[in-house]
């Protein structure tokens, strides 16, 4: 069993990252249920293991959190929906890979229920959609913007932070650094796409297509 948790207002990142620990620990300890988590910060920066100092570009901008997840730099504020996944990956057949791609295959699930086409692309975290009305880069290559972000971290063969999607936040926090470590392409979200979609909208449908993907 999936507990769902929808919490209002913002929560405060360390408060967020006390609560995965011991929720996952529990769960480990075989006390507690899996548990999805939906959440909003204040404007921070998280830095993930991979995370090069230099691409921290603006530090004293907003606050910034090393965070033991995979992954480089990434944004965290309102208008963004955090999905926090405590989740038993060894009860789910213990491949990290394989977890990796369902939550992929989640945001894309989601997305599309907006009839937005998210993808994956080889060497680039996250899920991405194309933007060909946008000049292309430099080289040629078409652009395309990130809408959604992951990095998880096991402990115990259970699953903590998760995913973030962008539905209306400010973009322009975005440049306070390379986030994900990726040049070039930018960063997009549902309203930018110039979809009327809510948090609410959005939690509507990630409950809808989780049982898609994953089951229990």
């Amino acid at each position: 069993m999936v507990e769902w948790i929808v919490s209002d207002g913002l929560t405060g990142y360390d408060d967020a990252v006390a609560f995965m620990e011991a929720r996952a620990a529990a769960i480990a300890a075989g006390e507690a249920d899996e548990c999805v988590w939906l959440v909003e910060h204040p404007p921070l920066y998280t830095a993930g293991t991979s995370a090069r100092p230099a691409d921290l570009t603006d530090p004293d901008r907003f606050p910034v959190f090393a965070t033991k997840r995979g992954g480089q730099y990434t944004y965290h504020g309102p208008g963004q929906r955090v999905i926090y996944v405590m989740l038993d990956v060894g009860r789910r057949g213990r491949d990290v890979r394989r977890f990796v791609e369902q939550l992929e295959a989640w945001v894309i699930a989601t997305l599309d229920r907006f009839n937005v086409t998210g993808e994956i692309r080889p060497g680039r975290v996250g899920v991405w959609v194309a933007r060909p009305e946008k000049p292309p880069l430099p080289d040629g290559t078409p652009r395309e913007d990130k809408i959604a972000a992951i990095g998880i971290r096991l402990r115990k063969w259970v699953s903590f932070h998760g995913i973030s999607i962008n539905v209306e936040p400010d973009l322009s926090h975005f440049d306070g650094i390379v986030p994900c470590g990726i040049t070039g392409h930018g960063v997009t979200s549902l309203v930018d796409l110039g979809l009327p979609v809510t948090m609410a909208d959005l939690d509507v449908a990630l409950r809808q297509t989780f049982g898609e993907v994953f089951t229990g």
